[in-house]
């Protein structure tokens, strides 16, 4: 199929360009061809960076001439100085006509276009990924933890008790306020907030994997969760 491309020496001409090389590496087909010789020459210069992908794609060929030449199969493409007045790119019927391939060079060049590499694929698909994806990127859910933290009996050290529950430490943990509150009998239970991570702390392994396990558990005799909220 033969595509046509508009004065691509404009803003739109040069934007349309950019969005067409935007899942592609080559003009048509997956190697460099008269195709992408066609385009390059309509250019007068290097495209600003702004169009990534136009930039891209000039240098690669830039770099390919520089060192061979071409592969001479090429789908057809034509460039047009300006663009009919219903649309600036049209893409015309499919046509039988091909071009004429050349002479063979005696040379025995290394072949610089054959099929597209892995590299290429996968740069390929990253753009046309990077297309669909969000320009957001999703933060990790949070939540806060109220915990009732108790004591073996009224002997307990509660200061020593806090310092162990605050000596847990890991990655998406973050301790807060806490209070002592009286439960009877002299014994008092140690209240405190907790904010994580959902994805990196799991509350449960927090208790039974640091508050009630050893050292802790000389002083903490159980802990429960009293209140859980996502922020």
């Amino acid at each position: 199929m033969a595509v046509t491309f508009y004065n691509v020496t404009s803003e739109s001409g040069l934007q349309k360009l950019n969005d067409y090389l935007l899942t592609r590496s080559y003009i048509t087909g997956y190697q460099a061809s008269k195709d992408d010789l066609a385009v390059h020459g309509a250019l007068a210069s290097a495209p600003s960076s702004e169009y990534v992908n136009v930039s891209r794609w000039y240098k690669h060929i830039e770099a390919l001439l520089k060192l061979c030449g071409v592969n001479e199969e090429g789908k057809g493409v034509k460039i047009e100085s300006s663009a009919p007045v219903a649309e600036e790119v049209v893409t015309p019927p499919v046509t039988d006509a091909k071009a004429p391939a050349a002479e063979e060079d005696d040379d025995d060049d290394v072949d610089l276009f054959g099929e597209e590499t892995e590299e290429e694929k996968k740069a390929a698909e990253e753009r046309a990924a990077a297309v669909k994806a969000s320009s957001k990127k999703k933060e990790s859910g949070k939540s806060s933890v109220l915990l009732d933290v108790k004591p073996w009996d009224d002997e307990t050290d509660m200061q020593k008790l806090e310092e162990a529950v605050r000596s847990v430490k890991m990655e998406g943990l973050l301790w807060g306020a806490s209070k002592l509150v009286p439960v009877g009998y002299g014994i008092k239970k140690l209240q405190i907030m907790m904010t994580i991570v959902d994805d990196l702390v799991s509350v449960d392994s927090v208790i039974e994997e640091h508050l009630t396990a050893e050292p802790a558990n000389e002083y903490i005799q159980s802990c429960d969760i009293v209140a859980f909220n996502k922020i």
